[in-house]
């Protein structure tokens, strides 16, 4: 890989690992190294990618811009490559892939389907559950995870997309209720929450400082199934916090308008999680590769 490139797959693993060592654990480098990668980035570009401290290192706002850029970019490059790959040798063999059930639903077997319709020969076993299952007792090739991964020996993960989560209501709630103006509003709405286990989720919201702001709802309305909530929120029936690619066709209609989007920003990152082996079956690998070039498109 030219150093050009190389350079920025190097941010971009620090920018997805949240810093310099953790980067440099995963790429099997020093510190010293990846640091100094990512500082003659910043020089070539005139650009402050990181905010430094002694303990830690996070992307400044051109920083993420650029990263969105870079990961997509090489997304692209490592699909060309499979594409490449694909037409030397056949995709074919049993493909099995868990994942959650909306997101599953919505976005992942869809483009796991279009995939298998392009290989006659990929036989296609999709799993709908939303506890993470055990991937090498279980018998599964992939998983797609959303949010924070926990600690799984023996396993890989590539970062996807990163899914944005969005304040809504319907336009008959706010004829009747008003508008809120800032999340100090929230609390005098009614709300329309995710709830499992007996825990309610928090709402997180990007602060003025840039910084994440949670703020726990009260709801007299609690369910732990996303499109629950949704088709909650077009009945007038409070705001709700659910991710983008869930209400996109909903906003489009009008069902639902988008509230505070300037603090709308947060969002959670979506991964592959297969186990780790000396050589990643092909049919894993282009599984993978179609999967990072098309989710992010339709996160938002």
């Amino acid at each position: 890989m030219p150093d050009q490139l190389k350079g920025i797959a190097i941010f971009v693993e620090a920018a997805e690992a949240g810093g310099f060592s953790a980067a440099a654990a995963r790429l099997n480098l020093s510190r010293s190294a990846v640091a100094k990668t990512v500082a003659r980035l910043e020089q070539r570009l005139a650009t402050r990618l990181f905010h430094r401290t002694t303990r830690s290192q996070s992307l400044t706002n051109e920083g993420q811009a650029y990263y969105e850029h870079c990961k997509r970019a090489l997304a692209e490059l490592r699909a060309g490559e499979a594409l490449l790959d694909s037409g030397r040798q056949e995709v074919s063999g049993r493909l099995r892939v868990t994942m959650p059930v909306l997101f599953g639903r919505y976005c992942v077997a869809p483009l796991l389907m279009e995939l298998a319709r392009q290989h006659a020969g990929l036989e296609l076993i999709l799993s709908f559950n939303d506890r993470n299952v055990d991937l090498l007792n279980d018998g599964f090739d992939l998983a797609v995870r959303n949010g924070r991964l926990g600690q799984g020996d023996g396993l890989m993960v590539r970062r996807l997309a990163q899914q944005r989560m969005s304040l809504c209501a319907a336009p008959s709630y706010l004829a009747a209720r008003g508008t809120p103006g800032s999340t100090g509003e929230l609390s005098a709405h009614e709300a329309i929450a995710y709830s499992r286990s007996g825990r309610i989720r928090a709402w997180t919201f990007i602060g003025e400082d840039g910084t994440p702001q949670e703020i726990l709802p009260e709801a007299r309305l609690r369910f732990d199934d996303l499109e629950v909530m949704a088709d909650a929120a077009v009945r007038g029936l409070g705001l709700a916090w659910l991710p983008a690619w869930l209400i996109r066709h909903r906003l489009r209609t009008g069902e639902l308008v988008l509230l505070l989007p300037e603090r709308c920003g947060f969002a959670f990152g979506c991964h592959a999680v297969w186990p780790q082996s000396p050589q990643l079956p092909h049919r894993v690998r282009v599984a993978i590769d179609a999967l990072a070039v098309a989710l992010p498109d339709l996160m938002d």
